[in-house]
């Protein structure tokens, strides 16, 4: 379900592709390219539950080190490659 307005500065939502950073100790991922409803005002991603529950498991895999994460522009990952990588469906 696509939300209205954004919960943070009340800017319009559209539909569109975003990127997920987290610093996990010393390294930092980046997922790429993750489709998202995304606010033009501020830049607040929203995802669904499935693009969440994916999110969730490339974190666990990256967590428990089975993610080969490619040193290249901080670990930066786009949502395809990472799917691939770790056998997600589509």
């Amino acid at each position: 379900m696509k939300p209205d307005r954004c919960s943070f500065c009340k800017g319009r939502i559209v539909k569109g592709e975003t990127e997920f950073m987290v610093r996990v100790g010393p390294e930092l991922l980046v997922i790429r390219d993750i489709p998202a409803y995304v606010c033009e005002g501020c830049g607040e991603a929203y995802y669904t539950p499935d693009i969440s529950r994916k999110i969730d498991r490339i974190m666990e895999r990256f967590h428990e080190s089975k993610l080969r994460v490619h040193p290249i522009a901080a670990g930066e990952l786009g949502m395809q490659e990472v799917q691939e990588e770790i056998r997600i469906p589509a």
